[in-house]
């Protein structure tokens, strides 16, 4: 059965799409650690561990996910985007991109802001934007 990360880049469940291409697909988090806090995944792998990934998709998961990081970090203001690999709650690889004022911005232990949906779209909006102009 396919992972709820695949069903989100075949649109059969629905996502805040910030940026895609023919292999990788990037969405924002459900349950942000930030405003921005956006997912990168592989489309067409569903390992759950990264470093199990055949080594031409994990350069390609990383040279997307430096892409969207620069779209992030134009359209939400922020120091730096911080990266995380977990990988412990979906099986499913996947590279958390968090705009970050402080380092303690990256605790994912901490209480989660509430965003909205029309603002969760406006954000995903913004990045996209960015995204397209790279």
């Amino acid at each position: 059965m396919a992972t709820i990360f695949t069903r989100i880049a075949k649109g059969e469940i629905p996502s805040y799409k910030v940026a895609e291409s023919e292999d990788y697909y990037a969405f924002l988090d459900i349950s942000p650690l930030a405003e921005g806090h956006t997912l990168v995944i592989p489309k067409k792998v569903e390992d759950d561990y990264i470093f199990n990934l055949d080594p031409a998709v994990y350069e390609g998961l990383w040279a997307f996910a430096r892409k969207v990081a620069v779209a992030v970090k134009a359209a939400v203001p922020c120091k730096r985007v911080g990266v995380a690999v977990l990988g412990m709650e979906v099986p499913h690889t996947h590279i958390h991109l968090v705009p970050l004022q402080t380092e303690g911005d990256l605790d994912f232990r901490k209480k989660r802001p509430e965003v909205s949906p029309e603002r969760m779209a406006e954000i995903a909006k913004s990045i996209l934007a960015e995204y397209e102009k790279l």
